[in-house]
């Protein structure tokens, strides 16, 4: 990767001039996928699992996982192996009861110094079955 920026300075000599960084990019885990969707319909069980790789050469530990609103989903966290790879397994299961939708953030809780926090978005999308949308409402017709 290279980027490039225009410095400003009060040096009357060099008013400004251009610094360009350049390096490698190492993923520090690999998590997939990072955006979790969950839809369904009302009263059917609806979950997903977001797998978290480590990478060899930031090894690291999730101490919590926890959801900033948490109002629609819960989570179980698993550690899990890949051959040697260690890593875990984020099931997110979905809690809402009514069409509606929703959307929370989920914060994984590192023990490293280097990323201290990980976060997985997730999106809830859930339905009335198409043939409940079509029957009258009991209590309309009493």
């Amino acid at each position: 990767m290279q980027k490039s920026a225009t410095v400003v300075t009060n040096d009357p000599e060099t008013t400004e001039f251009q610094l360009t960084m350049q390096g490698v990019v190492e993923s520090f885990a690999t998590i997939t996928p990072a955006f979790l969707r969950l839809y369904g319909n009302v009263g059917q069980k609806i979950s997903g699992n977001v797998a978290i790789w480590l990478s060899e050469k930031y090894p690291f530990n999730i101490l919590e996982a926890k959801a900033q609103n948490g109002q629609y989903i819960r989570l179980n966290l698993e550690k899990d192996m890949k051959g040697n790879q260690p890593g875990y397994t984020l099931t997110v299961e979905n809690l809402m009861v009514q069409e509606g939708r929703y959307f929370d953030t989920i914060q994984l809780k590192t023990d490293s110094n280097i990323k201290p926090y990980l976060t997985v978005k997730v999106y809830g999308n859930i339905f009335e079955p198409p043939d409940e949308r079509n029957k009258p409402n009991q209590s309309q017709n009493h």
